[in-house]
């Protein structure tokens, strides 16, 4: 067994900006030409999410509108009396969703559904860069 890692990074622009990383995570299983086994992305933050959606404006709509339905902004949270950010919120919804998702790799291609694509979602209420970690185990 072999494991090959990678890091990069992504500007978002916060407020529950959903960027498509799936060719990202691709080009790394291709140029490591590995065939079969598992990836997993994971956000090095606690303000993001890597997960899989269908990837079309509607869903990434209905996704944001869910979040901020499940993790209302106007509610009094002690993580923003105790730091003065204001973004617990952004806490909340990534540690709902996950910093990250582990995914087959077979015959070369990340196991995925049809539709299905890797995404990064940024909460935070700023733009940001974000650090992605890659780690295939082949």
């Amino acid at each position: 067994m072999a494991a090959k890692n990678e890091k990069f990074t992504i500007s978002t622009k916060g407020f529950d900006d959903v960027i498509d990383i799936t060719s990202k995570v691709q080009n790394f299983i291709s140029f490591n030409k590995i065939k079969d086994g598992i990836v997993n992305i994971c956000a090095l933050c606690s303000t993001a999410s890597i997960l899989t959606l269908e990837y079309e404006p509607g869903m990434v709509l209905d996704l944001a509108k869910e979040m901020k339905d499940l993790v209302p902004i106007n509610v009094k949270y002690d993580h923003d009396e105790t730091w003065g950010e204001n973004n617990a919120t952004a806490h909340l919804k990534a540690s709902i969703l996950g910093n990250g998702a582990t995914l087959n790799v077979v015959n070369g291609d990340i196991d995925l559904g049809t539709w299905q694509k890797i995404v990064l979602m940024d909460f935070d209420l700023k733009p940001s860069v974000r650090q992605i970690s890659m780690n295939v185990v082949y």
